[in-house]
């Protein structure tokens, strides 16, 4: 099974791996911790989001939207963008260039 992989470097959080149901228990689980720096979410090397990891893609936003700050993701794939346009989540997670 894959695994969900990330880091922290200065205020960008990198993603790795697959975000689905089954790998994301532990970052749900640090996620407050994880956060607490971020203003980025780099997504270039998730290989599969599911609609659970879509899901803690929005959540991990709006902890940073309530720290003050204006989130971005960085990498966003077609793939991922069609996953995002399916949910209709596109005023959400907005990729910057």
């Amino acid at each position: 099974m894959e695994q969900l992989n990330w880091r922290i470097e200065a205020n960008q959080l990198h993603l790795a791996g697959e975000l689905e149901r089954e790998t994301l228990l532990p970052l749900w689980q640090q996620r407050e911790k994880v956060m607490t720096q971020i203003d980025t979410i780099d997504v270039s090397a998730l290989e599969r989001v599911d609609s659970a990891g879509l899901a803690l893609l929005v959540h991990l936003r709006q902890i940073v939207l309530q720290q003050g700050k204006n989130p971005s993701f960085t990498g966003v794939t077609d793939k991922l963008r069609s996953l995002i346009a399916l949910y209709n989540l596109q005023q959400f997670i907005t990729a910057s260039r």
